[in-house]
């Protein structure tokens, strides 16, 4: 198995394992401090992202390419001295950063979020940062190297870490009031990212060919190139991600702020969006480690057809992507629709959250495209057009938000019309963007076979659970009326022709790890 085959099945296996990690933790932490507690952690946590972003500024992406490039001329000192620019430019900027998140929470937590019990989760977490940029510049040098192990392995260590701690941190500080366990839990992602940084300067101190310290500062100095070479690809490539982090940002000030104005008391306006974004949203998004594991491999896939100029393989490749994403999206959808409420209560005790996630179900279809679209866009190089769909669609999110959430009689529902018509919105840009340079052509009938075979699953489901085994013990009822669905999605799938074990995929690496799918 080459390394790129072997790199990305560690990548999906850790993928998947960070994910049920990641829902461990917010079980854990909804269990311990609650709603109104998840509302103040995840007030606080875009600012971090944003912060973390800025300080990173897409350096990992650019640090990935040009250490594969000097690795293949066997430069070594290449691979130094853009190690040493890296460290010294990110680490430069989370020293900025850093005291000035410290400085300036209490003026966000009491004029932005509207809740200045936000400061101390704010303050708890800023010194992560420092920790983070180390850890991205050793993470994009192992990716650079095609060693996919320590960089996987650092992921699922950090979360362990983490909800090793979360519960005694929140435990011993909840005494003292929400807000001061809301804090224990950012330390406890602290604590992870800091194991996790251990990890990967164990690794790279015995994979390295070089003495990283020797004329260090020298190499800072004499680096201006080689900082050149790498903003020339990290500045575009931060430009999404960054248009992300401040809509995620401005997202919880703008929901605090029109639910100020519609008349809602504060702790229950954090309570609402804690329940939409520390409830709701982990579960609509679980399904997408499917459809960002495509995406992460289509790029070459794509990358080496255009080069070529065979638009007809493109296209192939794309409608083998839409195909694989509806699939996966429907079935994740239906059981989400149907199983809401008996999910929410066995993994945070409340079905509070349940209005969201029926909402957003039918939406998150289309989002579920987003990661690979986007990655058939970079490889095409439609890459400043994806900044601006994506912008488009943070733009429009922010906007339906502030109107929508600021109305009494819409509230915080207001804040997920404006969530899930920002995903649509990019979807849709990004799909007709590709329609202008891919000869693309929808076959609706596999489609619609696909939707009525979902709907058929659901309904099959849903009479289990209020009518089969209505009155049941309710680990046991939503289990049974999970297996329902499952197996009658696959078996009418199978029946109708939709999964054929005689084709598998032909996109790089899908074929390996996904089943197998053939596009009729």
């Amino acid at each position: 198995m080459s390394k790129f085959f072997k790199g990305t099945l560690i990548l999906l296996l850790a993928s998947l394992i960070v994910r049920i990690l990641g829902f461990i933790n917010r079980i854990v932490v909804a269990r311990f401090i609650g709603g109104e507690g998840v509302g103040l952690y995840m007030m606080a946590l875009p600012t971090l992202f944003l912060v973390i972003n800025i300080t990173q500024i897409g350096l990992p992406v650019a640090i990935s390419k040009y250490v594969a490039e000097a690795s293949a001329k066997g430069d070594e000192q290449k691979i130094k001295k853009i190690l040493v620019v890296s460290l010294g430019c990110t680490f430069s900027l989370s020293l900025i950063f850093t005291p000035l998140l410290i400085i300036f929470a209490p003026w966000l937590s009491e004029t932005l979020f509207t809740d200045s019990r936000v400061v101390w989760p704010l303050r708890a977490i800023a010194p992560i940062v420092p920790i983070i940029a180390i850890s991205s510049v050793l993470r994009g040098y192992f990716q650079g190297k095609q060693n996919m192990q320590p960089f996987a392995f650092s992921q699922v260590i950090e979360q362990v870490a983490r909800i090793t701690f979360i519960a005694v941190l929140t435990k011993a500080f909840l005494p003292y009031g929400i807000e001061y366990a809301a804090a224990g839990a950012m330390l406890a992602s602290i604590i992870g990212e800091l194991v996790s940084l251990v990890y990967l300067l164990t690794s790279f101190k015995l994979k390295k060919h070089f003495k990283f310290r020797k004329k260090f500062f020298s190499s800072i100095r004499s680096g201006k190139d080689t900082l050149r070479e790498l903003m020339g690809i990290a500045m575009p490539a931060t430009g999404s991600r960054l248009i992300g982090s401040v809509a995620w940002f401005l997202e919880p000030i703008v929901v605090a702020q029109s639910l100020a104005a519609a008349g809602i008391a504060t702790s229950i306006a954090t309570m609402q969006y804690g329940e939409l974004t520390g409830y709701a949203l982990p579960l609509l998004m679980l399904p997408s480690f499917v459809t960002s594991s495509l995406a992460t491999s289509l790029i070459p896939a794509i990358s080496e057809a255009n080069a070529r100029g065979d638009m007809a393989l493109v296209e192939r490749r794309m409608q083998q992507t839409l195909w694989i994403a509806f699939v996966t999206g429907s079935l994740a959808v239906v059981t989400l629709f149907v199983l809401a409420e008996p999910l929410l209560i066995l993994m945070y005790g409340s079905s509070s959250a349940a209005v969201f996630i029926k909402f957003l179900a039918p939406f998150f279809i289309l989002y579920y495209y987003q990661f690979p679209l986007q990655s058939i866009m970079q490889a095409l190089n439609l890459a400043k057009a994806a900044m601006f769909n994506s912008m488009a669609g943070n733009v429009l999110k922010i906007a339906v938000i502030w109107v929508l959430a600021s109305k009494e009689s819409m509230g915080i529902m207001g804040a997920a019309i404006g969530i899930g018509t920002g995903a649509v919105l990019v979807t849709l840009l990004h799909f007709s963007t590709l329609l202008k340079v891919v000869p693309f052509t929808l076959r609706v009938k596999p489609y619609l076979t696909v939707t009525c075979i979902a709907l058929f699953s659901g309904f099959g489901g849903h009479y289990t659970y209020h009518t089969l085994l209505a009155g049941q013990q309710l680990t046991i009822t939503t289990l049974l009326s999970l297996s329902v669905i499952c197996t009658l999605f696959l078996l009418l799938m199978v029946l109708t022709g939709q999964i054929r074990k005689s084709a598998m995929v032909r996109i790089p690496v899908i074929g390996h790890f996904l089943s197998r799918f053939t596009f009729r």
